[in-house]
């Protein structure tokens, strides 16, 4: 959303205008592909993407289109496919999906290749299981975000695939867009649950992106 980048951008730029000089460089690590969610855009990962940054991490972020609702998740899965092998050619990446993000982030690791190319894959706020809020829209892509859809049954059939990555989910009990919270925990992943009051706080409150950045390191 909108006034999620704006606040992103803003907290991105004071963070740079209070850090001081490292006092040595950070040591290269992977590249993060970032992943957004719905109705959103890259812009709403400017926080997280200058920490990384500043990690030592090359950061990524692609804009999903139509980023409404409207295309199939798998569709959109295979941009970020395209994404990767257009800007990371022959490279090994870490895969960090919000939300929305996190499933088609998913779908890409299970079903496009991506686990062959992927080091750890990292969801944020992801409706693994669906939630109820999906029902507030008969769009096609927020359809299949409702819990017990067909897309979320046949994801399920291969789901183990994931076991061959790093995989490490964030989650809020607090969320009142996965409802319930509990929905980003997933069997193959080291689930981690943060006391985090909205939606948006797991890209944008410090101790959240500190919690990503150090899981990345791990």
């Amino acid at each position: 959303m909108i006034q999620v980048a704006w606040l992103s951008a803003s907290l991105a730029f004071f963070d740079g205008a209070f850090a001081g000089t490292p006092a040595t460089p950070p040591p290269a690590r992977n590249p993060v592909v970032l992943v957004h969610g719905i109705h959103s855009s890259s812009g709403d990962f400017a926080r997280l993407a200058r920490h990384l940054r500043a990690d030592g991490h090359e950061v990524l972020a692609l804009d999903l289109k139509p980023a409404d609702g409207r295309a199939d998740l798998a569709v959109l899965a295979q941009q970020v496919a395209d994404f990767t092998n257009a800007h990371l050619p022959g490279r090994r990446f870490d895969l960090v999906g919000f939300s929305m993000g996190g499933l088609v982030s998913r779908y890409y690791v299970q079903r496009l290749g991506g686990a062959d190319r992927v080091d750890h894959f990292i969801t944020l706020a992801a409706p693994h299981h669906g939630t109820v809020m999906a029902g507030m829209s008969s769009a096609p892509g927020v359809k299949q975000m409702r819990p017990g859809s067909p897309f979320l049954r046949d994801l399920e059939r291969d789901e183990d695939a994931l076991k061959r990555v790093k995989f490490t989910t964030f989650y809020t009990p607090l969320d009142l867009v996965v409802v319930p919270g509990a929905s980003g925990e997933m069997p193959q992943a080291h689930n981690v649950r943060i006391w985090a009051l909205l939606h948006p706080s797991l890209i944008l409150e410090r101790r959240c992106i500190r919690a990503v950045a150090e899981a990345l390191r791990g």
